[in-house]
């Protein structure tokens, strides 16, 4: 019961074949120059031979992407506080420290967050897949760990030093057997407003009677949380536009448009779960951007206009069947 009400700790302490777990950690510098995006993570495959820890890196700068695949063994976790090790990289919600160094890429240092903004939930709906976090046949469960937050520290890349020092960051994770059937992912927190940000998912959800269309939007705005979820039943609705796509979601009096800004050139394709098995893609940019406009429109009221850079788009899957 301790990783249901706390959904950001280690799932699989009791698991040994088709599971995975990964923290998603997206951080960027002040300046919206150098981005990453961290994933570790563990696999357990059908087989023994499949299974193994691994950290993913996405260079937004570079557009480059590697995969470092470790020994089962080299994982570690600590589920008192949500902390997990990989080798010798260490990470949490308060902090990470980065030691990789092979032929193929360099990252050392260590990062402070600070100013840690969190999905509000509650014991009947603990993080942010609510009271589905009590439902044990999921496919994959998702968990935003960290709306928003700021950095202190630096990080040295491929022989550079980037001070990512009142940059932002933004964590979430995911864990189960599989990603879903079709899915797309849209998240900011570098707007003009340093403290509003928002991340949507919108995934094709397994069920025993049939499958449904779930997702969860979460937006901050100063000391303000705003949600569109399957759970609080808000409606959406999903148009493409070439590589792009626009979402509006309502909820009562509530009006939120999302419209993504993407080169196809800097999407690369990550590693992503079957059965455990790292074996499927995802199709990801960190180079995006999303319009955002929330609106009360019983005032006709805009309460929030603003383009987020730096913006993590993600299609998977079959996901042209959400349109429309």
């Amino acid at each position: 019961m301790k990783e249901i009400f706390n959904p950001n700790l280690y799932h699989g302490k009791h698991k040994s074949k088709n599971f995975f777990e990964g923290w998603y950690y997206k951080i960027v510098d002040k300046k919206n120059n150098y981005k990453l995006a961290i994933i570790p993570g563990i696999s357990y495959g059908n087989s023994h031979d499949e299974h193994h820890s691994f950290i993913q890196i996405f260079n937004g700068k570079d557009i480059k992407f590697d995969y470092l695949s470790y020994d089962v063994e080299d994982f570690k976790y600590n589920n008192n506080k949500f902390r997990i090790c990989i080798n010798s990289n260490i990470f949490s919600l308060e902090n990470i420290n980065i030691s990789i160094n092979n032929k193929y890429i360099n990252i050392n240092g260590n990062m402070i967050f600070k100013n840690i903004v969190k999905w509000p939930d509650s014991i009947i709906n603990p993080g942010s897949m609510g009271f589905y976090n009590y439902l044990r046949f999921m496919e994959c469960y998702s968990q935003v760990c960290v709306m928003n937050g700021s950095i202190v520290g630096e990080l040295n890349i491929n022989g550079i030093n980037v001070d990512f020092t009142g940059g932002k960051v933004y964590i979430e994770k995911n864990w189960g057997s599989s990603f879903p059937k079709s899915w797309i992912w849209i998240q900011s927190n570098f707007f003009k407003n340093r403290k509003a940000s928002v991340t949507c998912s919108v995934a094709t959800i397994p069920f025993p009677i049939r499958d449904f269309t779930g997702f969860l939007i979460g937006v901050t705005l100063e000391n303000q949380f705003y949600s569109f979820t399957t759970i609080n039943h808000s409606k959406i609705n999903i148009s493409s536009l070439g590589d792009d796509v626009i979402l509006t979601a309502t909820k009562k009096n509530l009006k939120l448009t999302l419209r993504t800004y993407s080169n196809p050139e800097y999407f690369l394709t990550l590693k992503a779960p079957n059965n455990g098995s790292m074996t499927a893609s995802v199709k990801e940019t960190i180079n995006g951007k999303v319009y955002m406009l929330l609106e009360d429109t019983s005032l006709n009221k805009v309460i929030f206009e603003d383009t987020g850079f730096s913006a993590g788009i993600e299609y998977g899957g079959d996901f042209e069947k959400f349109f429309n």
